[in-house]
């Protein structure tokens, strides 16, 4: 009796302290703030269970990796579209941009996964390396390609990069488009020109129900709004 005593014991214990520890873990911002929150995927995350992320109503959008340079293309990307729009998911595609490769070919690499039918959000375009040019051609490149993909798609794209990188290397040249900034601390990110942040990947590993491993889980800022990454079905 006394065994069965310390043992009921032991599970109310784990019963009324585990969870509270589990959260000061694991705190995300989706679970104590209300701003809007959305994760990006690739085929890195796997066979991903899409019903189950569309039944998390905290994660309102996804953006999906479709291509990278000229001629890559991701393996998850069209069973992921397909499933996150059933699901009731906004999505979106994204590219992986190379500097050294030509950007009509990367262009042309994008256009043939990222069909206009299909996107609730406008394009992303990941810039993350300057594939070993100077900083003068290596911007000249990148604005080249922006250029492109709005005049394909009618519409500026979004440019997701890094804090450290844009202060570094692209200071007053995206003056005109929309930044997703990448930053994994607890503090909002600031960039070295105090411009405007759209939205912010906060953590790139991230958990959510429905993927195995990390996930890159991004929010809004401040007053934005989804509509504001809305695409225009010309």
């Amino acid at each position: 009796m006394k065994k069965k005593t310390i043992i009921y014991a032991i599970i109310l214990w784990c019963i009324a302290v585990l969870p509270v520890e589990a959260q000061e873990l694991d705190v995300q911002c989706e679970d104590t703030c209300s701003h809007v929150h959305g994760i990006d995927m690739s085929h890195y995350q796997g066979n991903v269970f899409w019903e189950t992320i569309g039944d998390n109503t905290k994660m309102a959008y996804v953006y999906l990796k479709a291509t990278e340079g000229g001629d890559r293309i991701d393996e998850m990307f069209e069973r992921n579209i397909n499933l996150a729009h059933r699901y009731g998911l906004k999505v979106g595609s994204y590219h992986f941009y190379r500097p050294k490769v030509e950007q009509v070919v990367q262009l042309e690499n994008f256009k043939r996964q990222c069909l206009p039918g299909e996107q609730d959000l406008i394009p992303m375009i990941d810039v993350e390396t300057m594939g070993g040019l100077d900083v003068g051609e290596f911007c000249d490149s990148l604005l080249k390609f922006l250029d492109l993909v709005e005049d394909a798609y009618r519409q500026k794209p979004l440019v997701y990069t890094y804090r450290n990188f844009y202060n570094k290397y692209l200071l007053g040249k995206l003056d005109d488009y929309k930044l997703m900034i990448a930053m994994y601390t607890d503090e909002e990110p600031v960039l070295a020109d105090e411009r405007d942040i759209i939205a912010w990947q906060y953590t790139g590993k991230g958990r959510i129900v429905g993927v195995n491993g990390y996930v890159d889980k991004s929010r809004l800022m401040g007053h934005h709004k989804l509509r504001e990454l809305r695409y225009r079905h010309h």
